[in-house]
């Protein structure tokens, strides 16, 4: 959905949260066949490494098969956690082609493929060891839904009895749904489950989850959950504490966000530690935030990670930086080829895979040893202070890896902790030895990774 009116009225803390219900048992659904064979084991959340699909932009078709015939792409980035954004007819009515109007939970847009198009996408990520993502739209439908005629009551309405758009937005191609009625509940999960069932999905990437209620979300993937033989993974598009309660494994990550850009407009690099600490200060444990240089909102209507963060290094730099720290990595399509002009999802615009191809290998060379690395995703994390330069080190008996990076626009010198001076280090991308010694002369957003 167009999220640039949710940015200018404060994001999701200005909107309101609708009333919650008494949470309904949910039978499992009947009618619906189980299509292949379900991943028995998805990834641990610490483990995920994720890549948002924009079927508009990836490939000159703008379908699902455009993504199947390059998911080896995906897969060379270290990813297995594939997150398609959504893929469902989109409503006619006050229009403005966004995928965010659904008008079918139950079908495949016809501009993206069909549902045996979908089934083949889940299948060559999973032959990849690569998990399936859907992104779901439980806040809102289109205002040619075939609900709005056959359920009206399942909507939000005025003291006139008017459906109305979700309240504190300007979404008027959207109606906003009413979670105070248990059958309106029941029939989108039941809608949930047809995904996971007739095409083997692993998961739910879940719009504007702050706008729709706890106990529903909890109701929710507590049903998904008793899918037979089904392991799941659900990231909430929100920052309420409650979704982690409700069974959500992920929520994200703004605020590192608007830390990094703070810190690429002079901010001392330390803010990122204190924001990363506190993000995650009451974190149950096994849950995440995913963190980003980018999504699809920031990369249509902010600014894309070229511009943010001052080009190929600058973008390069905070990435590794993101991804290293803590939380959940997420690239966004395009951003690995260094796409500088606005990245549009409510219309066609592929990308041009051929740019900045020595980009493309660095993030490939960085993603790829973060895969490898159980220390980079797990190791216990030490992080000290240079208000230009960040550099942290994830330790697990005995190995180490220290990643150091330059979030400057000009030449640093750096003084080198007292933990590791004067040691020998391994460039964990290139394999060359490095004597480290008292200071270390960086360029302009230079980076390193180094293991023992």
């Amino acid at each position: 959905m167009n999220k640039f009116a949710w940015l200018l009225i404060g994001m999701v803390g200005m909107m309101a949260c609708k009333k919650e219900q008494p949470v309904v048992e949910t039978p499992v659904a009947t009618g619906y066949v189980q299509y292949g064979t379900p991943v028995d084991t998805v990834p641990a959340t610490v483990d995920l490494r994720m890549y948002e699909v924009n079927l508009r932009a990836f490939s000159s078709q703008g379908n699902l098969q455009g993504v199947t015939n390059r998911m080896d792409n995906i897969k060379n980035l270290g990813i297995n956690a594939v997150w398609l954004m959504p893929i469902y007819p989109i409503g006619q009515v006050n229009s403005v082609n966004s995928p965010y109007c659904v008008k079918d939970y139950k079908a495949v847009n016809s501009e993206f493929g069909s549902l045996a198009n979908l089934r083949t996408l889940v299948d060559a990520a999973h032959a990849r060891g690569m998990i399936v993502m859907l992104d779901w739209v439980a806040n809102h439908t289109s205002w040619d839904h075939a609900w709005v005629t056959a359920h009206p009551d399942w909507y939000s309405q005025d003291a006139n009895g008017n459906i109305i758009i979700p309240p504190g937005t300007n979404w008027n191609d959207v109606a906003d749904l009413n979670y105070d009625n248990a059958e309106m509940r029941l029939a989108m999960i039941d809608a949930m489950k047809y995904w996971a069932l007739e095409a083997n999905i692993d998961g739910f990437r879940c719009d504007y989850a702050d706008g729709v209620p706890f106990d529903f979300w909890q109701q929710a993937i507590s049903s998904l959950r008793s899918l037979p033989g089904r392991s799941l993974v659900f990231l909430a598009e929100g920052t309420r504490a409650d979704h982690y309660t409700a069974g959500f494994d992920m929520t994200y990550s703004w605020d590192f966000y608007t830390a990094m850009k703070n810190v690429y407009g002079g901010s001392a690099a330390t803010t990122l530690y204190t924001t990363s600490n506190t993000e995650y200060s009451s974190m149950p444990t096994g849950k995440h935030k995913l963190r980003f240089t980018t999504n699809h909102d920031q990369s249509a209507w902010e600014a894309t990670p070229m511009t943010l963060f001052n080009g190929v290094n600058g973008a390069t730099a905070a990435s590794v930086v993101t991804t290293y720290l803590k939380g959940v990595p997420l690239i966004y399509t395009g951003q690995e080829v260094g796409r500088s002009a606005l990245v549009p999802f409510f219309s066609n615009s592929p990308i041009d895979w051929t740019a900045n191809a020595t980009m493309r290998t660095n993030y490939e060379s960085f993603m790829q040893f973060y895969a490898s690395s159980e220390v980079a995703r797990r190791g216990y994390l030490t992080t000290f202070s240079n208000s230009d330069v960040v550099c942290f080190q994830k330790f697990t008996n005995p190995n180490k890896v220290v990643v150091i990076a330059n979030m400057r626009n000009s030449a640093v010198t750096f003084n080198v902790p007292t933990n590791f001076q004067n040691s020998i280090l391994v460039n964990a991308l290139t394999g060359e030895s490095m004597n480290i010694g008292t200071t270390l002369s960086l360029s302009a957003y230079q980076y390193y990774i180094l293991k023992n």
